[in-house]
């Protein structure tokens, strides 16, 4: 592994729509100099801009042109370049290979998997390899769990040549999905992504998730295809890759940025005054190709967070993805109820509405317009999901596997009391 640390520069290789291999698109070099801030600098190569089937690598910092674009945002990478790099656990089992606790950004994008998120690569030499096709099957999730109970214990991995193999597979490329324990597997359906337990979960995080999985979609919202495998006696989620489509000669891999990239901000509370679901519906009409339908789906998207107090609905889980040319809301995914101890108010990661990130049903309709919706049509919109999560809740969430003791647990989640509340004037 050492063979690339402190590497300073590299080719950024993308498949093009309905391809399954890879070209340069162009270079990034990273000034990482410790005296001075991290500058970024990418340009796209002649050749690649000469191709009829070109396309840029995201549709907001990135755009198909000439000359060099640079960036100083998040230690000098670009943030459609961060968006292919790996998530928090991507991160600690790079380490984990490496031996070290602080590697490079560049370090990040080269070492992780050939099948991060979306449809980038990156590699030190000018000609892109051929993408890996090997996946670890979803019979070995047995092994894969074992492992990431390994890595969040800090505990030394085995050395041999296939633990080793595991590990490497255990990578996922996404910056998309925050810290909990994940893998890459391949079944005859396709690519998943394995969501594991954690040996500390206080409840059954993987049914709980893709129970809410499918009450967003009995909702109307257009969310992932997911399902529970059981492992010995420990449950794991497998999260459908709509990011991937499976041919025969290999996958098919849509462009995928993340809603950090199109708000053209950071993970990070100084940047979170762009952190809103308005400010997204905006960029979702710049960039998108039916802009109006993504904006409802995104508003379906808040209300149902509000209704089920998932307040951990921050930019880095929502998405657009691009399987041809246009741009488009991504399904959604990692929905998770929380407990937050207020009855009378929550708040969400994001802005919904002129009382700032307010759970409330009137800042839920506040800002309708800038969604394409009327007035009207949002108060049904949002009784109509009100009504059927108060009634579909409990039941949907037992016939998907959830024990009763679960969903004892997270009973205060749903429609909370403080979503009618009544406004006093000094609400604002």
């Amino acid at each position: 592994m050492t063979s690339k640390l402190g590497a300073k520069e590299c080719y950024v290789y993308i498949t093009l729509p309905r391809s399954t291999e890879f070209v340069t698109a162009g270079k990034f070099v990273l000034n990482a100099d410790r005296t001075a801030t991290p500058v970024g600098r990418f340009v796209y190569g002649q050749s690649y801009l000469e191709r009829h089937d070109a396309v840029p690598i995201d549709p907001v910092e990135l755009k198909l042109g000439k000359g060099t674009y640079r960036t100083t945002a998040l230690r000098g990478v670009f943030r459609a370049l961060r968006d292919a790099g790996p998530d928090y656990w991507g991160r600690r089992v790079i380490e984990k290979h490496a031996g070290k606790p602080e590697l490079s950004e560049l370090d990040y994008l080269l070492y992780a998997p050939d099948d991060r998120a979306g449809a980038l690569g990156f590699g030190l030499n000018q000609s892109p390899p051929a993408p890996e096709r090997k996946f670890n099957q979803t019979l070995a999730l047995k092994k894969l769990q074992g492992l990431a109970d390994a890595i969040i214990a800090d505990e030394d991995v085995p050395q041999e040549a296939q633990a080793d193999q595991v590990e490497d597979l255990m990578l996922i490329g996404t910056s998309m999905g925050g810290a909990r324990p994940k893998a890459v597997v391949e079944d005859d359906e396709g690519l998943w992504i394995a969501k594991f337990n954690r040996p500390d979960d206080n409840w059954n995080h993987a049914r709980v998730e893709h129970a809410m999985l499918v009450l967003a979609r009995a909702c109307g919202i257009q969310s992932a295809e997911s399902k529970i495998t059981t492992v010995g006696e420990r449950d794991v989620l497998l999260v459908k890759r709509f990011d991937r489509e499976k041919t025969k000669k290999g996958y098919w891999r849509a462009r995928m940025i993340s809603g950090l990239t199109l708000l053209r901000t950071e993970d990070t509370h100084q940047h979170r005054e762009r952190w809103s679901y308005v400010l997204m519906a905006e960029e979702l009409r710049r960039v998108c190709s039916d802009p109006k339908d993504d904006a409802v789906e995104l508003f379906r998207r808040m209300c149902f967070n509000a209704l089920i107090s998932n307040i951990d609905d921050h930019p880095r889980n929502h998405a657009i993805i691009a399987k041809d040319k246009d741009w488009k809301l991504s399904p959604a995914y990692d929905l998770i109820p929380s407990m937050p101890i207020s009855t009378e108010r929550r708040d969400l990661a994001m802005q919904c509405g002129d009382m700032g990130r307010y759970a409330h049903a009137d800042n839920l309709l506040s800002q309708s317009a800038r969604f394409y919706l009327k007035d009207d049509e949002v108060t049904v919109l949002i009784a109509d999901m009100q009504k059927r999560i108060e009634s579909s809740w409990y039941e949907t969430a037992r016939r998907e596997g959830v024990s009763e003791q679960d969903c004892e647990t997270i009973n205060g989640a749903f429609v909370y009391p403080g979503f009618r509340l009544a406004l006093r004037e000094q609400t604002q």
